[in-house]
C-alpha cells in the first residue's frame, strides 16, 4: 500500500449506519446527516418518538435521502453484522459509521452495584459487564466489522446496486466514535464508564495510520454534559446539575462537531475533539492542558460532591457489598 493525495469526503449521496440512533446524540447525528442528503441505517432496540417521526419523514422507498431502521441489540454480534447486511441491500455500501449507542453507568451495570447485588443485572456468573459490551467491545467489534467489509466488499451486485468498491484513499470512508470528556477527568462516580471512555479515545489514536494508507478515518468526539435522555431520564443523575451554574451541551452541537470530524480535512484520522458549551477543541496526545473548568461551559457538574457521598453510603451497605 503507498501514501496517496486523498480524496476529500463530504456526506451528500453517502449512507451511514448509526446505533443508538433513536434517540440523544445519535439521533441528532442522523438528522443532520438525513438533512446533508445522506441515508441512514437507524440500528437501536427503540426509537424514541421523535425518531419515529423522522424515519417516517425520510422512509419512502422512494425517497432519497432514506432512513431504515433496523432492531439491533449492540451487545449481539450477529446483530451486528445484520445491520451491514440492510446497509449493503438496502443502499448498495456504507460510508460512514458510528457505533455510538451508550451507556452512563445505570444502576444495572454498574461498579458501585457488583453483580450479584440487588439492582444489578450483571450475572454473577456472568463473566462481562453490561456497560463494558456496549460502550467498549461493541463500537470496537462494529469498526472491525466495517474494515473487513470496506476491505472486502460483498461480490453480490445487483443491477439496483453494483458490488460497493474497495476502500482506498480515492475512495475514502468514515468511523466516529463517542468517547467522553471522562475519558480526561478521572470520575469516581462513574468509574465503568470512564474506563469505558478512555478505551475508545485510546482505540481512536491507536487507528490513526488507517486514513493515510487506507482511506479510512477513525475520529471521535468526547463531548462534556449533553442534554440527553442519558441524564433527563435519571433523576438520580439529573441532580448532579445546577441548572443556574452549569451549562448544557446540545445533541445538535455534538452532532455538528462530528459532522466536522467525517468533512474537515484539518481533523485527521486519530483525533478526539472535545466538545463544550458553544465550543470545540482538539484533545492533543501529549501535554494536553485539560478542559475547560469554567462553570457555565458545559464540563463539570456542581453537584456531583452530593452523588459521591451516595458512593460511600453504598460502600458500607452490607446488603450491596457482602461477600457473595
Amino acid at each position: 500500500m503507498t501514501t496517496e493525495t486523498p480524496v476529500p469526503f463530504f456526506v451528500p449521496g453517502k449512507s451511514a449506519i448509526i446505533t443508538g440512533a433513536g434517540s440523544g446524540i445519535n439521533l441528532a447525528f442522523a438528522a443532520l446527516l438525513l438533512n446533508r442528503g445522506c441515508n441512514v441505517v437507524f440500528a437501536d432496540l427503540s426509537l424514541r418518538p421523535e425518531a419515529e417521526v423522522l424515519i417516517s419523514q425520510y422512509g419512502g422507498r422512494e425517497r432519497s435521502p432514506r432512513a431504515v431502521f433496523v432492531r439491533a441489540d449492540v451487545t449481539l454480534w450477529a446483530d451486528l453484522r445484520r445491520m451491514f447486511e440492510v446497509a449493503v441491500s438496502e443502499f448498495g455500501s456504507f460510508d460512514i459509521v458510528c457505533p455510538g449507542a451508550g451507556v452512563f453507568e445505570p444502576s444495572w451495570s454498574n461498579f458501585w452495584h457488583p453483580p450479584g447485588s440487588p439492582e444489578s443485572k450483571d450475572s454473577i456468573e456472568g463473566n462481562s459487564y453490561a456497560l463494558l459490551d456496549i460502550n467498549v467491545t461493541h463500537p470496537i467489534r462494529t469498526t472491525q466489522l466495517a474494515l473487513q467489509l470496506w476491505l472486502h466488499p460483498p461480490q453480490s451486485g445487483s443491477m439496483a446496486y453494483p458490488s460497493p468498491e474497495r476502500v482506498s484513499v480515492q475512495n475514502p470512508k468514515r468511523v466516529i466514535l463517542i468517547s467522553s470528556i471522562a475519558a480526561q477527568l478521572p470520575a469516581f462516580l462513574a468509574p465503568l464508564y470512564g474506563a469505558s471512555k478512555y478505551a475508545i479515545s485510546g482505540f481512536t489514536r491507536c487507528l490513526a495510520p488507517l486514513e493515510p494508507k487506507l482511506g479510512v478515518r477513525v475520529n471521535a468526539v468526547a463531548p462534556g454534559l449533553v442534554r440527553t435522555p442519558l441524564w433527563t431520564d435519571n433523576p438520580e443523575k439529573l441532580a448532579y446539575i445546577d441548572e443556574e451554574k452549569d451549562g448544557w451541551v446540545t445533541p445538535e452541537e455534538v452532532a455538528r462537531a462530528m459532522l466536522d470530524c467525517v468533512e474537515k480535512d484539518s481533523l485527521v484520522g486519530g483525533t478526539v475533539l472535545e466538545v463544550g458549551k458553544n465550543t470545540t477543541r482538539p484533545v492533543l496526545v501529549f501535554n494536553d492542558p485539560g478542559p475547560n473548568m469554567t462553570p457555565g461551559a458545559g464540563i463539570i457538574a456542581s453537584n456531583v460532591a452530593q452523588a459521591v457521598d451516595v458512593v460511600w453510603d453504598r460502600l458500607a451497605d452490607d446488603s450491596i457489598w457482602a461477600a457473595l
